[in-house]
């Protein structure tokens, strides 16, 4: 799905200073693709790309790359509409797009937006790449942050980094807060939680930088702030005829089934973090006590849950007769070979993607992943007029501030969704 803002950024009104000729624009593109080591396949297929759009300027008697000449590129070339940019188009009609708006993103940044690239190594140039230990250790040792913490940083500032390689800034005395406000405006067309993660981490990438002596100015204290107020998003349910076609698509008496099932039920029965289901080990469960206990990746509390009936089961069914034998403790593996745990970066949102396929479920606009399973259990619990406290506990949040957001669903829509959590209610 093509975002209806795709050409959004390519062209800004007026320039202070006269644009450069598309010629040198796009000979300046070429080398940044190469520094970057776009493989050689792939560069001839930008060439191409580009030697039409600068026959087809010419025709047109243009000098200059702006939007409306990209417009009407895609349109007379590959016969795509402004009106299609709102809709799906197919791969190749998506990989038309994404070349010129990449010319206008360098036009206007000087950087390739690492949104339409992927690369082994983000960091090549030493310097940085040292920077980037530092600070990752740094995450580790001086501050114990969350592995999902420490990723999001190192991972964010590195982009940071690369960009100022692609401004020819190769060390940090030449870096200034005009820059830092230049990189943050590439961001411009990202949801709001994506804009305030790059910025936070930012932060913590900047107070390294002085508390190591690497910079001298407290670059932390003069980042923008997000005017936006968190979690101002209404969060995305299930009613309980669709998360019983969800449960009835799956094949519980198929290994994958089993754990498939025992995974969903303990994020709508128990409120249960992607993350921490997947770190589950086998010593987290107490049968005789019928209790679930563990440390929290997210905030690093333990938290101790009832293991009601319904998901008890569905755990003891995979453990016997649907988990591979493996050397792990963890409960939940992967079932194509190699059978290790599930990696960091995976979500499981495929899963419920496929169920709702299987199930008919139409996908809407919010999202339907995961943990929009543990929305629909704190919003249940609020419908049953639990205490926010309690809901708090349960989830595992620090604060009450977190829980809150769900007085914003609405009480009708939630009226659909009479699931029975008072196993989960009676923890007091």
């Amino acid at each position: 799905m093509i975002d209806v803002r795709f050409f959004s950024n390519t062209y800004q009104g007026e320039w202070l200073v006269e644009p450069p000729i598309l010629q040198d624009l796009l000979r300046d593109l070429e080398q940044e693709l190469l520094r970057l080591g776009y493989t050689k396949g792939t560069m001839t297929f930008y060439r191409s790309r580009w030697r039409k759009l600068r026959e087809f300027a010419t025709k047109n008697g243009h000098v200059h790359y702006s939007e409306q000449l990209g417009i009407d590129f895609v349109r007379e070339s590959y016969g795509i509409m402004s009106d299609d940019f709102a809709r799906t188009l197919n791969q190749a009609q998506t990989q038309e797009l994404r070349v010129i708006r990449m010319v206008g993103d360098f036009q206007l940044h000087r950087a390739v937006l690492r949104r339409y690239w992927k690369h082994r190594e983000l960091l090549t140039d030493p310097y940085y790449v040292e920077i980037r230990q530092q600070f990752a250790d740094y995450c580790v040792a001086a501050k114990d942050y969350s592995k999902s913490t420490v990723h999001h940083y190192v991972t964010q500032s590195a982009h940071f980094m690369d960009y100022l390689v692609a401004q020819g800034i190769h060390d940090f005395s030449g870096l200034h807060l005009e820059t830092i406000n230049a990189y943050i405006r590439t961001l411009a067309g990202f949801s709001y939680k994506t804009v305030e993660q790059n910025i936070a981490s930012l932060r913590a990438f900047f107070r390294f930088l002085l508390g190591a002596g690497i910079i001298h100015t407290d670059l932390a204290a003069k980042m923008p702030m997000v005017k936006a107020r968190k979690q101002t998003a209404i969060p995305s349910v299930w009613t309980l005829d669709e998360l019983t076609k969800l449960l009835g698509a799956i094949d519980r008496g198929s290994p994958k089934g089993k754990r498939d099932y025992a995974i969903i039920l303990m994020a709508c029965r128990l409120g249960l973090r992607c993350t921490d289901i997947k770190n589950l080990r086998l010593s987290d469960f107490h049968w005789t006590e019928k209790t679930l206990s563990f440390v929290q990746s997210k905030t690093r509390q333990p938290l101790e849950l009832p293991l009601v009936p319904e998901v008890g089961w569905a755990v003891i069914d995979y453990l016997k007769y649907g988990r591979p034998t493996v050397n792990s403790d963890r409960v939940f593996v992967r079932h194509l070979a190699p059978f290790l745990p599930f990696t960091e970066g995976n979500h499981l949102d495929q899963l419920i993607d496929a169920y709702m396929k299987q199930a008919h479920i139409p996908h809407l606009k919010k999202r339907r992943g995961m943990h929009s399973l543990r929305h629909t259990m704190a919003s249940v619990l609020l419908e049953k007029e639990t205490p926010l406290p309690l809901i708090s506990d349960i989830l595992g949040h620090l604060d009450t501030n977190s829980t809150a957001v769900y007085l914003k669903v609405n009480m009708d829509r939630l009226a659909q969704c009479p699931l029975d959590f008072e196993e989960a209610i009676h923890c007091e």
